[in-house]
């Protein structure tokens, strides 16, 4: 779709093969993680934890954006229940998309009043009620400086992806026509304003607007991580060690004390604690390594910003 208006050759390639993959998920159903050949190469950090029924939502739902055909809305009309669309997992990243599926399948419902869909559109509210502290609902913890907080490794990337949602859903509910362009959250009702202010609130506490005045974004502002668990980053360039350094022979660097020798510009690292607190540590890779689980969403965040710079 991104390539559609300028390259339509390649964007036609693209959606081709996008197909195809798909079909082949779909025919072939599993988790890559319960093959044999790559379960030590994927495991334990990238197994498949959360299983494969709600990436086959996702993908049936981006095709159905893509090309309008009708056999992917019927694709997910039927195979909602079995795959898992009614579990309302508030949960959006790389190993599980059920809050972004909500969201997305939202805009079917939001622009052509489909109230098959009406499921997914109840199960994104419900979501973005647990976003807001107000919110009568049980709702995500937020650090005390604001950030949204989950338990476990990288918690930026809840925080971006989470912002990034906030946004997508804000931008349907201002653009519909035939639906209410707000959240009933009990007692509170909570519209696209408030929902942009919630991610916007989450970009700048990733940029520096946080207790220790830190910005998580590697090389942005005049205070961030020097020592983040980055392999390239944390060992001499060719032009100061021109000597190969084998696969062991990095921890001298690994283990030193001394600031990353290359900037890792724009990466966003895993971020601080439930109590905002951070140590700049390359050994901590819970906190001080960047993925592009974190930094993905936040792209699409930050063009969306310097798109709209006052968003309302």
């Amino acid at each position: 779709m991104a390539f559609r208006s300028s390259d339509p050759g390649y964007s036609e390639t693209l959606l081709r093969y996008a197909v195809k993959a798909f079909e082949f998920a779909d025919t072939y159903r599993g988790a890559y993680s319960d093959n044999a050949n790559i379960r030590d190469g994927a495991c334990p950090f990238y197994c498949d934890f959360d299983g494969y029924q709600d990436e086959l939502l996702w993908g049936a739902a981006w095709l159905r954006r893509a090309t309008q055909e009708d056999t992917y809305l019927n694709y997910i009309q039927a195979n909602g229940k079995t795959l898992g669309a009614d579990d309302n997992i508030n949960e959006f990243g790389w190993d599980n998309k059920h809050a972004g599926l909500n969201v997305l399948v939202s805009k079917e419902f939001l622009n052509g009043n489909m109230y098959s869909l009406q499921s997914y559109k109840a199960s994104a509210d419900s979501f973005m009620c647990t976003l807001v502290p107000e919110s009568t609902s049980s709702h995500i913890q937020y650090t005390p400086g604001g950030l949204i907080y989950k338990p476990g490794g990288s918690n930026l990337q809840h925080a971006t992806t989470i912002a990034f949602l906030l946004l997508v859903y804000a931008n349907y509910l201002s653009q519909t026509t035939t639906q209410s362009a707000s959240v009933n959250c009990g007692e509170v009702s909570v519209g696209p304003a408030s929902l942009r202010q919630q991610a916007i609130r989450q970009v700048d506490y990733i940029l520096g607007d946080n207790p220790k005045g830190m910005s998580y974004m590697v090389g942005y502002g005049g205070y961030y991580p020097q020592r983040i668990h980055h392999r390239g980053s944390s060992i001499p360039s060719i032009k100061d060690h021109p000597q190969f350094v084998a696969c062991k022979e990095g921890s001298v660097y690994f283990n030193s004390s001394d600031p990353n020798p290359n900037v890792l510009v724009g990466a966003i690292v895993g971020g601080p604690s439930e109590d905002d607190e951070y140590d700049d540590d390359r050994g901590d890779f819970r906190k001080s390594e960047p993925t592009t689980y974190i930094n993905a969403p936040f792209v699409g965040v930050l063009v969306y910003m310097a798109a709209n710079p006052s968003p309302s």
